[in-house]
């Protein structure tokens, strides 16, 4: 049985709508299922949540009226569970959640958030007019890696080897490793793949990179859920990590390059919102993240023996002190 959150929201209706379509929309409770990557009770999940609850809010799916969502982690099993319940539609964040739901129905409407490149990872042939029942918010696309391996050298100029870390279900991930070993040639860097099976195997890969090595850490599920075990031995063997996501940060890691995920979860609102309301995936095309953030941790930074340039430091959206 999956972990489930309910919730109720009442809608709020343009005043040109007619007083009686107000009334039969009051009444109406939608069901909206969500499969996320992470626990329930995850401080970085919670926010992004709460983030698609104030979406809804926003657009009038209010709390305690006419929504009831239906949570759960991001498991195959967990998968066909909330396709079980029927929802009207469901919101799946990363691409083996939307997989895992893609592959249980064809039936029920999705709108996928966190995702990167749909199209290579087949679950979309048209960004622009979507088949079947997929659509929704591309969050990082190939080119994102160039930009952490700069950030890295940036931080750590002595550099000279830098791991992408990445869990074997994220089979989208050697595109970016391809992109990364492109930049790192004119960042004097060489760029391996670093997969990781298994919590066991993270120590080994981070180890490996000790002394004049870094480490990009892919945003898939596998490292989003076991983040704190990584960021906890990047410290302890003093490699500098990026990250995509600004909870890696809030939780110790050194820096993050990546979309607003706060952000992505509002705009799947958005297309949940537009779903309830009759439209059809097909007629919404696939949408890239306009907002991406750069955060540092100072305290990270200190304990690493690393100064941020200051050009670095203007530019940061967010410094963590």
């Amino acid at each position: 049985m999956i972990g489930r959150r309910t919730f109720i929201a009442g809608i709020g209706i343009a005043a040109a709508w007619p007083v009686v379509a107000r009334a039969q929309q009051d009444r109406r409770v939608a069901r909206v299922g969500a499969l996320m990557p992470f626990a329930e009770t995850d401080r970085g999940g919670t926010r992004a949540i709460q983030s698609f609850r104030e979406g809804l809010a926003d657009l009038g799916w209010i709390e305690g009226r006419n929504l009831r969502i239906d949570y759960a982690a991001a498991q195959r099993s967990h998968a066909r569970d909330l396709v079980a319940l029927a929802p009207e539609v469901i919101l799946a964040s990363g691409t083996i959640a939307t997989q895992a739901l893609r592959d249980t129905t064809r039936a029920i409407p999705i709108i996928f958030v966190g995702l990167s490149d749909p199209v290579a990872t087949g679950i979309v042939s048209n960004l622009a007019r979507p088949e079947a029942n997929v659509t929704g918010f591309m969050t990082y696309e190939h080119s994102i890696a160039g930009k952490w391996l700069s950030l890295l050298k940036d931080v750590a100029p002595t550099l000279t080897r830098v791991a992408i870390l990445f869990h074997p279900e994220a089979t989208y991930a050697p595109f970016y490793v391809r992109t990364a070993q492109d930049a790192g040639e004119r960042l004097s860097l060489k760029v391996t793949a670093a997969v990781v099976p298994d919590v066991g195997a993270i120590e080994p890969a981070i180890a490996a990179m000790s002394g004049d090595g870094g480490l990009a850490v892919f945003p898939d599920g596998f490292n989003i859920t076991n983040r704190g075990i990584t960021i906890a031995l990047a410290a302890k063997h003093r490699v500098p990590a990026i990250y995509a996501g600004r909870y890696n940060v809030v939780d110790g890691g050194l820096m993050s390059y990546g979309a607003d995920i706060l952000v992505a979860f509002r705009d799947g609102a958005t297309y949940v919102d537009r779903i309830l309301r009759g439209a059809k995936p097909s007629e919404l095309p696939v949408q890239f993240a306009t907002k991406f953030d750069l955060v540092i941790n100072l305290k990270t930074t200190k304990a690493l023996g690393l100064t941020i340039p200051e050009t670095l430091l203007a530019t940061a959206d967010e410094v963590i002190q």
